[in-house]
């Protein structure tokens, strides 16, 4: 099964203004954003990833074009022009980066890259939230309910306080516990083939898309316990590299080589 990254929105607003990178090539420990979610994947025995990309796509390109020089320690000759690889350190992936332009929606970059999807199912996700999610569960779930698409959600992340308000609109203070009725979508999909005949236009997943399936019935939902976060904010980011820094990153699901 394939992995769909969705990475082609426009630039960071994460680092210097001055750098405008997409947000999924965002450096958290050294590692861009997108290589953290591929690791997660690959951990979990998914190695075939397709990636929509858009805004500085060359970016993209030319980093898994030298990936495995990114990854090793070099000497670099100048006066012969020769470059030694010291420690060849790579990984097992197959990458597809695909063009899928500067404005388009969500749903519409997924449906240009059907024709690189293999089998009858993929993974979609996207390029700027790190989490835990056992995807291999949330496949098993998916093929026992037989549904065209599986979304995944998890606990709203509690970034914004809980107004507490009695039925007549009386505010009762602040909350900072999560109702465990409350539920937000991943941007996590497991897609039948099938699905991707629902993706027509320029529109986006979560909304004529999701709406789609739910008028047919044919979406069905994973619910994650643990931990996931987008990388959204300057504040989100500072997160994310300090749960790294500290080794405590919960999405990393890998052991190190």
């Amino acid at each position: 099964m394939k992995v769909i990254i969705l990475a082609g929105g426009m630039p960071s607003t994460l680092t210097d203004e001055r750098e405008k990178l997409p947000k999924p090539m965002v450096n958290i420990g050294g590692k861009p954003i997108l290589w953290h979610i591929m690791k997660k994947y690959a951990a979990q025995g998914f190695r075939e990833f397709v990636i929509c990309a858009g805004y500085k796509i060359d970016m993209i390109k030319d980093y898994f074009k030298d990936f495995y020089i990114y990854q090793s320690d070099i000497t670099v000759d100048l006066r012969t022009n020769t470059i030694k690889i010291h420690r060849n350190v790579s990984e097992d992936w197959k990458v597809t980066v695909v063009d899928t332009g500067l404005y388009s929606a969500t749903a519409q970059r997924v449906s240009l890259v059907e024709k690189y999807t293999d089998g009858d199912s993929c993974i979609v996700t996207y390029g700027d939230c790190l989490d835990d999610i056992d995807i291999k569960d949330v496949a098993a779930h998916h093929r026992s309910h037989g549904k065209l698409a599986t979304m995944v959600a998890a606990r709203p992340s509690g970034r914004h306080a809980l107004l507490a308000m009695d039925r007549e609109g009386n505010y009762l203070g602040m909350r900072r516990d999560i109702s465990r009725e409350a539920w937000t979508n991943t941007g996590t999909y497991i897609l039948e083939k099938s699905a991707f005949n629902f993706l027509t236009g320029n529109y986006s997943l979560e909304e004529q898309f999701l709406e789609r399936l739910v008028e047919r019935r044919q979406i069905d939902t994973y619910c994650h316990e643990g931990f996931w976060s987008p990388v959204e904010t300057k504040r989100d980011f500072e997160q994310m590299q300090n749960l790294w820094n500290a080794g405590a990153a919960p999405w990393k699901l890998w052991q190190e080589g």
